[in-house]
């Protein structure tokens, strides 16, 4: 059965969770198709893109380069002001709420079907 959704009914947090999958797809896509092959060195490498602290550190330069569109940077709000008291040990509130906004912004346009605007973004996010 499939079922018409309206993305502003959806939790905020649920484009999180969808963009955390897909932003890690494309990072570990990204370092094997660069020659990674060791799961270890694969581990490692990902960590540059994927750890909390590295997520904020993208979001902030895309923001400061007016990468993001108004949709992406209202999306990225939502998701970094999301009440949430609860964040990984190995880095502050704010780094983590940062990093849920961008997970965000890639889960939203996963949903609405952006892949091309996906793409671009890696563009830029990977160099």
């Amino acid at each position: 059965m499939v079922v018409n959704m309206r993305l502003d009914n959806i939790n905020i947090l649920v484009f999180a969770f969808l963009g955390d999958s897909v932003y890690d797809l494309y990072v570990r896509k990204y370092l094997i198709d660069n020659g990674f092959n060791n799961v270890n060195s694969l581990q490692k490498e990902s960590l540059k893109y994927v750890s909390a602290v590295s997520q904020a550190k993208i979001v902030d330069e895309l923001i400061n380069n007016n990468v993001l569109s108004e949709d992406e940077i209202g999306i990225y709000k939502r998701g970094r002001n999301y009440k949430s008291n609860s964040h990984p040990k190995n880095c502050d509130i704010v780094t983590y709420k940062k990093a849920t906004g961008l997970e965000c912004v890639i889960g939203y346009l996963y949903l609405i079907k952006d892949y091309e605007r996906i793409d671009d973004l890696f563009k830029i996010i990977l160099g």
